[in-house]
Order: structure tokens, then C-alpha cells, then sequence
């Protein structure tokens, strides 16, 4: 225990991790927003009823979902934004949010097929519009079938950006990592650091939990 102190308090080293967690945590947090965003937008063009449509996203999902993510975003920094200004966590920010947008939409295409086609006519014969029923029967069943997947998803998504610091951004691994160095204690740092990611980890999962206990009050007429 004294020398954790050391090397985290002592050190002040404890204010560059939190530098780094707060890093990996804003590029997490932005990517799972635009991704899933991104992700409905490709779902809904995924299941148009035009074929050249539903071929083109079809491959867009395919090349995302194929590709390893730090190969896109060396490209995205090395290649895409090479000769720009913009800055490399927000580069990051929108390859994460373009790779994880192919899982999501795949995930939400899935979860909407694999709802019950049966409710919903028996909304549409109650009166309920088009828009009605899936805002009401269509879209509450695949968000639980969705859940855990997309759960799991956005852990995987927080354990991707462990990648980052290939260009040059200052995230949580790379912060251990330096301080793996600077300390000549490897052993510690990395164990900190996997505490760490381990505690975010569980932190989405609390939430994910609690978001399920919320019960909302089912408006007048909905099909149960």
C-alpha cells in the first residue's frame, strides 16, 4: 500500500491517469452516441425496399464490421484528415463512431425482424397508424431484444479506444503505459489500469440494469 501511494499520490501521477480516464471516457461516451445514430440511419436504408439500396449499405456494414479498427483509424488520421486541422480525439471520435455504427445497425436490423409481426397487426386492425404501432409495439420489443447485445457492444466499443494513442492522443492506456515506464513498476500501472477499465466496464452494465427497472406507464389502448 505505501508504495501504490507512492507512485499514485506522492507522484501526482493519480492527475494523469484522471486525465486519461476523462479522455477515454468523453471519446466512449461521443462514439456510442453517434454511433448508434449513425446506426439507425443505416439500419432504416439497410431494410429499404430498393435492392441497390440495401446492397450498398449492405457492404458498407460488411467493410466496417471487416476491418480492424486501428487500420481505420490510422487511415482515418494518416490519410483522410492528414493535411486537415482537425484534431485527433475528434478524428477518433468519428472512426469509432463509424465502425461501431455498422454493429449497431446490424443489431438494431435484427432485433426489428425478429419482433412480433403478429402484435403489430393486431395493433393495425385496432385503429393504431403505421407510425403507432412501432413507436408503441414494434420498437419497445426490439430495444429488449437488442439490450444485451448492445450492452456488450458498448463495452467492446469502450475497450477498442484502448487504441488511440497510436495517434498521439493521451487516453488512459497510453497514460499507463508512460507510467509503466517512468516508474520501473510495469506490474502495478497495469493492473491499475485493468482495474480501471474493468470499474467502466461494470459502470455500463449498473446502468444498463437500472435503465431496465424503469418501468414506463403504457399509454391508453397499446397492445399488450
Amino acid at each position: 500500500m505505501d508504495m501504490i501511494y507512492e507512485l499514485l499520490i506522492e507522484s501526482g501521477m493519480w492527475k494523469s491517469i484522471l486525465s486519461g480516464l476523462l479522455v477515454t471516457l468523453k471519446i466512449s461516451a461521443l462514439s456510442v452516441v453517434f454511433g448508434t445514430m449513425i446506426g439507425a440511419v443505416v439500419c432504416k436504408l439497410r431494410m429499404s425496399r430498393f435492392k441497390a439500396v440495401r446492397l450498398i449499405f449492405g457492404f458498407y456494414i460488411a467493410v466496417l464490421r471487416g476491418m480492424p479498427v486501428l487500420m481505420l483509424l490510422m487511415m482515418m488520421y494518416y490519410v483522410v484528415f492528414a493535411k486537415t486541422a482537425v484534431e485527433a480525439d475528434i478524428i477518433a471520435v468519428i472512426t469509432f463512431s463509424l465502425n461501431s455504427s455498422a454493429y449497431f445497425a446490424e443489431l438494431m436490423r435484427s432485433a426489428l425482424l425478429a419482433s412480433d409481426k403478429g402484435q403489430v397487426e393486431a395493433a393495425r386492425t385496432l385503429g393504431f397508424s403505421r407510425v403507432q404501432a412501432f413507436f408503441l409495439v414494434t420498437l419497445p420489443q426490439s430495444v429488449q431484444i437488442a439490450k444485451p447485445v448492445y450492452e456488450s457492444t458498448v463495452v467492446n466499443l469502450i475497450q477498442w479506444t484502448s487504441v488511440v494513442g497510436y495517434v498521439t492522443i493521451t487516453d488512459l492506456t497510453r497514460v499507463i503505459n508512460t507510467a509503466s515506464s517512468r516508474t520501473m513498476q510495469p506490474v502495478i500501472m497495469i493492473v491499475i489500469g485493468m482495474l480501471l477499465y474493468l470499474g467502466i466496464a461494470y459502470l455500463v452494465k449498473a446502468v444498463f440494469f437500472f435503465t431496465g427497472k424503469i418501468r414506463i406507464n403504457k399509454p391508453k389502448g397499446e397492445v399488450k
